[in-house]
């Protein structure tokens, strides 16, 4: 079946090779993460919404399949898979990140039962291959001009193809290549943000970062026809409100990020700003005056950075020296004061890191207008430089599964007993309802507010919350302090703002209590030496 003719129409890049055509039905599963920070779990009930983000990649690799195969695109965060899906598809393609590898793995034994040929790609595939056996071919790295083989192995199996397909090492693709996502294969009623990419790579080298090795340090870009395309090609099919530039760095090449930002301003302006973009980019950003007012301009409203630590050592050691150029706090001032809102990143296990870094990390963090403050444990992830260096010092304990509240992967300079009380502490502490409350509160007298665009959903979600958080809610409390101070620092228009951060927050907060905590209690007592944990 082929696709709609605004997706064939609205292609940039060339077509570099023969049509197929044999017909094939493919059905394309994106895996289901179990309830994370990043997930919002419980805060898309307010928005009547079933996740956060659509499965971009998978819509990106459906655009680059032959026009004679038929296509279902099934997430697995909307809904179970379904046995008919899988009888009706000749091949099925699974797409996930390490922390979904349980269900990568379920989706493609359920379809090698029913007698199916599996395929298993995306970051978890690219890095670790190895990790799932159950599929019929691997593919590893980007989509873009690499087809061939997989396409040749699936519609005609009896000449055989290797099981590892297009590994790690080759060229990357130029994104000239890429093609405007299916779009139309999704439910993007059912999301809470939309999605495209402008960029792949980082110009940086931390040490225990992936998307180097996956992506590359030359950053590419698409064009700005290639970013309009894929904006307009949303907005027919419907899509308003919040969309995120999946980016790793938005700014990894800033001169292109430069040209762009121009013509998605213009863009906006001519389309009545349908979209309130946000992204993620590096805390230098803030050194770039120029190019933070480009972002506003074209309706950017927030920026996740990776601040890491207020330790300058473990900076050091990490090789994050893009932090060490300017005081990362007042990098996070100047942001939010331009009008973006600062959701950041922090790890803690640096080699370097001692036994006051929780303290630090809860002070540094309070200190700032960061509402969502996400912290993690430093990760070994397969194929990294961080990776390498422990194997050569025999202290990697194997993979990582993606879970961010069990025994790190690897053995901590710290020890697992101070790194892993610290870390529950420092989580207790960052959100409770008084200290998620008060970063709000931090944030909405520092950053200018802008109004928010009124959508058809946007007074059933108004109610809902009124009543929920307003008047039945466990932190009612707090959030009619959080309205007051909208109103008084920018009047009616800003009460928008102080609703989206309750909500937020509702998630945030019910999670830690109710996941997080008791996960780390269950792995503290699990370790050799049992810790107990205060009461």
């Amino acid at each position: 079946m082929e696709g709609p003719s605004l997706t064939r129409g609205a292609r940039v890049g060339p077509v570099t090779r023969d049509p197929y055509t044999l017909r094939m039905r493919a059905l394309l599963i994106q895996a289901a993460t179990p309830i994370t920070y990043w997930g919002y779990q419980h805060s898309l009930p307010f928005i009547r919404k079933g996740a956060n983000l659509p499965p971009l990649g998978l819509a990106t690799l459906a655009a680059h399949l032959p026009e004679t195969w038929e296509l279902r695109l099934r997430d697995l965060h909307l809904a179970p898979l379904d046995d008919a899906d899988l009888r009706w598809a000749d091949a099925v393609l699974v797409s996930g990140m390490l922390a979904q590898s349980a269900s990568i793995r379920e989706a493609l034994v359920r379809a090698a039962r029913l007698g199916k040929v599996t395929v298993v790609g995306g970051p978890a595939a690219t890095t670790s291959p190895e990790a799932f056996p159950e599929a019929t071919h691997v593919f590893c790295g980007e989509a873009e001009g690499r087809l061939d083989r997989l396409v040749a192995a699936l519609e005609h199996p009896e000449h055989g193809a290797e099981r590892i397909l297009s590994p790690p090492g080759l060229d990357r693709p130029d994104l000239s290549l890429t093609r405007v996502p299916r779009f139309d294969l999704l439910a993007l009623d059912r999301y809470a943000s939309f999605a495209i990419q402008v960029s792949r790579g980082c110009p940086f080298s931390c040490e225990f970062c992936d998307i180097i090795e996956v992506f590359g340090r030359t950053p590419r870009v698409k064009s700005s026809a290639q970013v309009l395309a894929e904006l307009d090609a949303l907005h027919r099919l419907g899509a308003r409100g919040p969309l995120f530039v999946v980016d790793d760095n938005f700014i990894g090449n800033r001169r292109a990020a430069a040209q762009i930002l121009p013509e998605i301003a213009r863009w906006q302006r001519e389309k009545l700003h349908p979209f309130e973009l946000f992204t993620e980019a590096s805390l230098d950003l803030a050194s770039e005056p120029a190019l933070l007012a480009a972002m506003v301009g074209a309706g950017f409203t927030a920026v996740f950075v990776g601040i890491e630590t207020p330790n300058v050592a473990s900076l050091r050691e990490t090789g994050k020296k893009q932090n060490l150029r300017m005081d990362p706090s007042e990098a996070v001032h100047l942001l939010t004061r331009a009008g973006l809102e600062v959701f950041a990143g922090f790890i803690v296990g640096f080699d370097c890191d001692g036994p006051d870094i929780f303290e630090r990390q809860a002070d540094f963090i309070t200190s700032l207008p960061i509402p969502r403050a996400m912290v993690g444990l430093l990760t070994a992830l397969p194929g990294t430089a961080l990776w390498r260096r422990l194997e050569k010092e025999q202290r990697i304990r194997g993979a990582s599964g993606g879970d961010q509240f069990d025994r790190p992967n690897f053995a901590p300079a710290m020890g697992d007993a101070p790194l892993m009380a610290g870390y529950r502490k420092l989580l207790a502490a960052l959100f409770t309802a008084d200290a998620y409350f008060r970063r709000c509160i931090r944030h909405l007298e520092e950053s200018p507010i802008r109004p928010a665009a009124l959508r058809t959903d946007s007074v059933a979600t108004f109610f809902r919350t009124l009543w929920r958080l307003g008047v039945v809610g466990a932190r009612r409390r707090w959030f009619w302090r959080l309205v007051a101070t909208a109103v008084r620092r920018a009047g009616i228009p800003a009460i928008p703002r102080a609703f989206t951060l309750a909500i937020l927050g509702e998630h945030l907060i019910r999670y830690t209590e109710e996941e997080v905590l008791p996960r780390l209690d269950r792995a503290l007592a699990a370790l050799p030496v049992p810790v107990a944990v205060p009461g």
